[in-house]
């Protein structure tokens, strides 16, 4: 009984979990937090798993950690990948904005000149924000945090063997 309880009091938090990520996602944007949505996921993961631990222990007496946890933190992964995958994606921009048109389709000049250029600006400047890039007059340069964080995920795409995507090149 206390196994079953237990998966039931993982499934809690993770409805908590549920509720509480979108409310603090709409929140930070009405009220224009200084905080990523990344940050808000963290948080919403930390209150929610810990108001489920507490609870755990208050009404259930065999609770069984571990398997509260483990639902806890599959559903979890499963909500991040699937944010993770429609947040900021180029792809998924492009394809909303040619299903808002009246007839669903844009040359792909439109698409590159107009959305494009506006897509890398926002990126850039998450970088300059992070302090990853610096603006020098009409350039960008990696700083050193930049060119140290290169590195790493350089390093972490070869563990991965994840390699050139074409997209990014990490190389040494």
């Amino acid at each position: 009984m206390g196994e079953s309880m237990s998966f039931a009091v993982g499934l809690a938090a993770v409805a908590v979990f549920a509720l509480l990520a979108p409310a603090l996602q709409f929140m930070a944007r009405a009220r224009a937090w200084p905080l990523g949505p990344v940050t808000l996921l963290a948080i919403a993961t930390v209150v929610s798993h810990g108001l489920g631990v507490m609870l755990g222990i208050l009404f259930v007496p065999q609770l069984q950690y571990w398997d509260a946890a483990s639902i806890f933190g599959f559903c979890v992964m499963a909500y991040v990948f699937a944010f993770g995958a429609v947040y900021k994606s180029v792809s998924l921009g492009i394809l909303l904005s040619l299903v808002d048109r009246p007839d669903r389709r844009a040359p792909l000049s439109e698409i590159a000149d107009g959305q494009v250029p506006d897509l890398f600006r926002g990126r850039i400047g998450n970088l300059v924000d992070g302090g990853l890039v610096e603006r020098s007059d009409s350039h960008f340069a990696a700083t050193t945090a930049g060119r140290n964080m290169a590195g790493h995920v350089g390093r972490l795409r070869r563990a991965f063997g994840i390699g050139d995507t074409s997209l990014y090149d990490f190389s040494d």
